[in-house]
Protein backbone atom coordinates (compact mmCIF):
# COMPACT_ATOMS: atom_id res chain seq x y z
CA UNK A 1 0.00 0.00 0.00
CA UNK A 2 1.17 3.65 -0.97
CA UNK A 3 0.78 5.76 1.97
CA UNK A 4 0.76 9.70 1.93
CA UNK A 5 1.21 11.76 5.10
CA UNK A 6 0.93 15.24 6.20
CA UNK A 7 1.52 16.18 9.86
CA UNK A 8 1.27 19.63 10.95
CA UNK A 9 1.85 20.14 14.19
CA UNK A 10 1.14 24.34 15.67
CA UNK A 11 2.42 25.87 19.15
CA UNK A 12 1.42 29.16 19.78
CA UNK A 13 2.43 31.19 23.03
CA UNK A 14 1.36 33.74 24.86
CA UNK A 15 4.36 35.75 25.21
CA UNK A 16 7.42 35.99 23.13
CA UNK A 17 9.64 33.01 23.86
CA UNK A 18 13.15 33.92 25.05
CA UNK A 19 14.62 30.85 24.66
CA UNK A 20 13.39 27.04 23.40
CA UNK A 21 14.60 23.44 22.36
CA UNK A 22 12.42 20.85 20.87
CA UNK A 23 13.49 17.06 20.13
CA UNK A 24 11.18 15.91 17.48
CA UNK A 25 11.21 12.05 16.01
CA UNK A 26 8.40 12.68 13.41
CA UNK A 27 10.20 10.69 10.59
CA UNK A 28 9.70 7.10 9.95
CA UNK A 29 12.45 4.92 8.52
CA UNK A 30 12.52 2.15 5.98
CA UNK A 31 12.71 -0.88 8.03
CA UNK A 32 10.61 -4.14 7.78
CA UNK A 33 7.44 -3.69 6.81
CA UNK A 34 7.90 -0.15 4.95
CA UNK A 35 9.99 1.76 2.67
CA UNK A 36 10.08 5.49 3.06
CA UNK A 37 9.79 6.88 -0.87
CA UNK A 38 10.43 10.84 0.37
CA UNK A 39 9.71 12.95 3.38
CA UNK A 40 10.08 16.31 3.85
CA UNK A 41 9.86 18.69 7.29
CA UNK A 42 9.58 22.39 7.38
CA UNK A 43 9.72 24.81 10.08
CA UNK A 44 8.46 27.74 11.08
CA UNK A 45 9.50 30.35 14.01
CA UNK A 46 12.00 27.26 14.46
CA UNK A 47 15.25 26.02 12.87
CA UNK A 48 17.34 22.73 12.69
CA UNK A 49 20.22 22.49 15.02
CA UNK A 50 21.36 18.96 14.82
CA UNK A 51 19.55 15.74 13.22
CA UNK A 52 21.12 11.97 14.60
CA UNK A 53 19.74 8.60 15.18
CA UNK A 54 18.76 7.82 18.83
CA UNK A 55 19.36 4.73 20.84
CA UNK A 56 16.53 3.24 20.02
CA UNK A 57 17.49 3.95 16.00
CA UNK A 58 14.59 6.41 15.95
CA UNK A 59 14.98 9.61 13.63
CA UNK A 60 15.85 12.75 15.89
CA UNK A 61 15.89 16.28 15.22
CA UNK A 62 16.65 18.87 17.64
CA UNK A 63 15.28 22.33 16.58
CA UNK A 64 15.54 25.88 18.74
CA UNK A 65 12.66 28.32 18.49
CA UNK A 66 13.68 31.45 17.07
CA UNK A 67 14.02 34.23 19.91
CA UNK A 68 10.79 35.91 20.39
CA UNK A 69 8.72 33.99 18.16
CA UNK A 70 5.24 33.80 19.20
CA UNK A 71 4.30 30.40 17.26
CA UNK A 72 6.16 27.48 16.02
CA UNK A 73 4.86 25.27 12.99
CA UNK A 74 6.56 21.83 12.27
CA UNK A 75 4.93 20.68 9.23
CA UNK A 76 5.91 17.26 7.92
CA UNK A 77 4.77 15.44 4.71
CA UNK A 78 5.48 12.38 2.90
CA UNK A 79 5.17 9.19 0.96
CA UNK A 80 5.49 5.48 2.47
CA UNK A 81 5.14 1.74 0.91
CA UNK A 82 4.20 -1.09 3.52
CA UNK A 83 3.04 -4.39 3.30
CA UNK A 84 1.55 -6.73 5.59
CA UNK A 85 4.03 -8.70 7.42
CA UNK A 86 1.19 -10.08 10.10
CA UNK A 87 2.76 -7.37 12.47
CA UNK A 88 6.26 -9.30 12.51
CA UNK A 89 8.92 -6.54 12.23
CA UNK A 90 11.88 -9.53 13.11
CA UNK A 91 14.67 -9.75 15.02
CA UNK A 92 15.98 -7.49 17.73
CA UNK A 93 18.27 -4.78 16.49
CA UNK A 94 19.93 -1.54 17.10
CA UNK A 95 22.16 -0.03 20.68
CA UNK A 96 19.69 -1.50 23.53
CA UNK A 97 20.03 -5.20 24.34
CA UNK A 98 16.65 -6.89 24.24
CA UNK A 99 17.01 -7.07 28.18
CA UNK A 100 16.33 -3.09 28.71
CA UNK A 101 12.66 -3.72 27.54
CA UNK A 102 11.76 -5.71 30.32
CA UNK A 103 12.38 -3.14 33.17
CA UNK A 104 9.57 -1.15 34.26
CA UNK A 105 9.31 2.80 33.42
CA UNK A 106 7.51 5.67 35.18
CA UNK A 107 4.61 4.89 32.80
CA UNK A 108 4.66 1.06 33.05
CA UNK A 109 5.25 0.38 36.55
CA UNK A 110 2.95 -2.82 37.50
CA UNK A 111 0.92 -2.62 40.72
CA UNK A 112 -2.00 -4.87 41.63
CA UNK A 113 -4.14 -3.15 38.72
CA UNK A 114 -1.72 -4.97 36.05
CA UNK A 115 -1.58 -7.80 38.59
CA UNK A 116 -5.21 -8.78 38.45
CA UNK A 117 -5.52 -8.00 34.69
CA UNK A 118 -3.14 -10.64 34.45
CA UNK A 119 -4.52 -13.30 36.54
CA UNK A 120 -8.24 -12.08 34.48
CA UNK A 121 -6.56 -14.03 31.37
CA UNK A 122 -7.70 -17.34 30.90
CA UNK A 123 -4.74 -18.47 28.27
CA UNK A 124 -1.90 -20.79 28.31
CA UNK A 125 0.89 -18.93 29.20
CA UNK A 126 3.52 -21.42 27.69
CA UNK A 127 1.90 -20.09 23.96
CA UNK A 128 3.66 -16.79 24.13
CA UNK A 129 2.10 -15.24 21.15
CA UNK A 130 -1.68 -17.01 21.97
CA UNK A 131 -1.31 -15.60 25.54
CA UNK A 132 -0.75 -11.97 23.89
CA UNK A 133 -3.52 -11.96 21.73
CA UNK A 134 -5.89 -12.86 24.92
CA UNK A 135 -3.88 -10.46 27.12
CA UNK A 136 -4.64 -7.72 24.48
CA UNK A 137 -8.38 -8.57 24.46
CA UNK A 138 -8.19 -8.68 27.88
CA UNK A 139 -7.13 -4.85 28.22
CA UNK A 140 -9.49 -3.57 26.01
CA UNK A 141 -12.22 -5.11 27.83
CA UNK A 142 -11.30 -3.51 30.83
CA UNK A 143 -9.76 0.04 29.17
CA UNK A 144 -12.75 1.42 27.68
CA UNK A 145 -11.86 4.04 24.62
CA UNK A 146 -12.79 7.62 25.67
CA UNK A 147 -10.49 10.19 23.54
CA UNK A 148 -10.20 12.96 26.13
CA UNK A 149 -10.10 10.83 29.65
CA UNK A 150 -6.42 10.78 30.15
CA UNK A 151 -2.47 12.88 28.93
CA UNK A 152 0.28 11.96 28.68
CA UNK A 153 1.44 11.00 32.08
CA UNK A 154 -1.51 8.96 32.76
CA UNK A 155 0.09 5.69 34.43
CA UNK A 156 -1.11 2.00 33.11
CA UNK A 157 -1.90 2.15 37.14
CA UNK A 158 -3.90 4.87 36.50
CA UNK A 159 -5.90 3.87 32.93
CA UNK A 160 -6.49 0.30 34.79
CA UNK A 161 -8.00 2.08 37.50
CA UNK A 162 -9.92 4.55 35.91
CA UNK A 163 -11.69 2.02 33.45
CA UNK A 164 -10.65 4.30 30.42
CA UNK A 165 -8.29 5.72 28.27
CA UNK A 166 -6.66 5.83 24.64
CA UNK A 167 -4.23 4.01 22.66
CA UNK A 168 -1.53 5.08 24.16
CA UNK A 169 -2.74 3.72 27.98
CA UNK A 170 -4.17 0.07 26.20
CA UNK A 171 -0.39 0.11 24.91
CA UNK A 172 1.25 0.82 28.38
CA UNK A 173 -1.08 -1.45 30.01
CA UNK A 174 -0.44 -4.19 27.78
CA UNK A 175 3.38 -3.59 27.90
CA UNK A 176 3.42 -3.16 31.62
CA UNK A 177 1.58 -6.91 32.21
CA UNK A 178 4.46 -8.43 29.46
CA UNK A 179 6.97 -7.21 31.50
CA UNK A 180 5.93 -8.63 34.30
CA UNK A 181 5.54 -12.05 32.88
CA UNK A 182 9.59 -11.37 31.75
CA UNK A 183 8.21 -10.76 27.90
CA UNK A 184 10.04 -7.70 26.52
CA UNK A 185 7.92 -4.83 25.40
CA UNK A 186 7.93 -1.94 23.48
CA UNK A 187 6.18 1.32 22.80
CA UNK A 188 5.56 2.38 18.94
CA UNK A 189 4.10 5.55 17.94
CA UNK A 190 3.08 6.16 14.12
CA UNK A 191 0.53 6.97 11.97
CA UNK A 192 -2.69 4.41 11.13
CA UNK A 193 -5.02 4.63 8.00
CA UNK A 194 -8.05 4.94 9.11
CA UNK A 195 -11.20 2.98 7.04
CA UNK A 196 -13.38 5.87 7.35
CA UNK A 197 -11.66 9.19 7.44
CA UNK A 198 -8.43 10.97 6.05
CA UNK A 199 -8.08 13.10 8.96
CA UNK A 200 -7.12 12.59 12.06
CA UNK A 201 -6.96 14.13 15.81
CA UNK A 202 -3.24 12.59 16.43
CA UNK A 203 -1.08 10.17 15.59
CA UNK A 204 -1.40 6.81 16.78
CA UNK A 205 0.52 4.18 19.39
CA UNK A 206 0.61 0.34 20.05
CA UNK A 207 3.03 -1.65 21.59
CA UNK A 208 5.17 -4.58 20.56
CA UNK A 209 6.51 -7.85 22.05
CA UNK A 210 9.51 -9.95 21.46
CA UNK A 211 8.01 -13.37 20.77
CA UNK A 212 10.73 -16.73 20.53
CA UNK A 213 11.18 -17.52 17.19
CA UNK A 214 9.58 -14.28 15.63
CA UNK A 215 10.91 -11.47 16.82
CA UNK A 216 9.19 -8.49 17.62
CA UNK A 217 5.32 -8.83 16.65
CA UNK A 218 3.01 -5.51 17.20
CA UNK A 219 -0.37 -5.62 18.85
CA UNK A 220 -2.73 -2.79 18.75
CA UNK A 221 -4.82 -3.29 21.31
CA UNK A 222 -7.13 0.21 20.81
CA UNK A 223 -8.17 -1.86 17.12
CA UNK A 224 -8.05 -5.58 18.36
CA UNK A 225 -5.24 -6.35 15.10
CA UNK A 226 -1.60 -6.64 14.46
CA UNK A 227 -0.41 -3.92 12.62
CA UNK A 228 -1.08 -4.18 9.00
CA UNK A 229 -0.33 -2.09 5.79
CA UNK A 230 -2.51 0.52 7.08
CA UNK A 231 0.52 1.30 9.22
CA UNK A 232 3.31 3.64 9.62
CA UNK A 233 5.97 3.18 12.32
CA UNK A 234 7.77 6.42 12.90
CA UNK A 235 9.27 5.81 16.67
CA UNK A 236 9.77 3.10 19.14
CA UNK A 237 11.07 3.56 22.74
CA UNK A 238 10.29 1.88 26.09
CA UNK A 239 6.98 4.12 26.52
CA UNK A 240 5.34 7.00 25.56
CA UNK A 241 7.86 8.88 26.58
CA UNK A 242 10.47 7.64 24.73
CA UNK A 243 8.92 7.84 21.27
CA UNK A 244 6.71 10.92 21.77
CA UNK A 245 7.07 13.10 18.37
CA UNK A 246 8.13 16.26 19.83
CA UNK A 247 9.22 16.85 23.56
CA UNK A 248 11.02 20.10 24.74
CA UNK A 249 10.75 23.37 26.71
CA UNK A 250 9.90 26.86 26.24
CA UNK A 251 11.30 29.53 28.70
CA UNK A 252 9.24 32.95 28.70
CA UNK A 253 5.83 31.79 26.35
CA UNK A 254 3.53 31.86 29.18
CA UNK A 255 0.21 29.47 28.37
CA UNK A 256 1.04 27.49 25.22
CA UNK A 257 -2.06 26.26 22.86
CA UNK A 258 -1.34 23.18 20.89
CA UNK A 259 -2.97 22.28 16.94
CA UNK A 260 -2.36 19.34 15.44
CA UNK A 261 -3.79 18.48 11.67
CA UNK A 262 -3.00 14.95 10.35
CA UNK A 263 -3.96 13.28 7.53
CA UNK A 264 -3.41 9.72 6.16
CA UNK A 265 -4.66 8.77 2.81
CA UNK A 266 -3.56 5.97 0.29
CA UNK A 267 -2.28 7.60 -2.63
CA UNK A 268 -3.87 5.08 -5.64
CA UNK A 269 -2.61 7.49 -8.28
CA UNK A 270 0.95 6.99 -7.30
CA UNK A 271 -0.20 3.31 -6.35
CA UNK A 272 -1.52 2.57 -10.06
CA UNK A 273 1.65 4.63 -11.55
CA UNK A 274 4.02 2.02 -9.74
CA UNK A 275 2.29 -0.83 -11.33
CA UNK A 276 2.18 0.20 -14.11
CA UNK A 277 6.15 0.54 -14.53
CA UNK A 278 6.56 -2.93 -13.00
CA UNK A 279 4.27 -4.88 -15.34
CA UNK A 280 1.83 -4.94 -12.71
CA UNK A 281 3.68 -6.19 -9.69
CA UNK A 282 3.99 -3.49 -6.92
CA UNK A 283 7.73 -3.49 -6.04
Amino acid sequence: MLLTVSHTTRYVFADPVAHGLQRLRLKPKTTHGQEVLDWHMELTGARGEAGYDDHHQNHTALVSIEPGAREVVVTCRGTVRTSDNNGITGAHGGHVPLWCFLRPTALTQAGNRVRALIASVDADRSDTLGFLHALSSAVAAQVEYVPGATDAKTTAEQALAAGKGVCQDHAHAFISAGRLLDIPMRYVGGYLRMNDRVDQEAGHGWAEAHVPGLGWVGFDVSNAISPDERYIRVASGSDYAEAAPITGIATGAGETRLDVHLSVSENLLGQRQTQSASGGQQQ
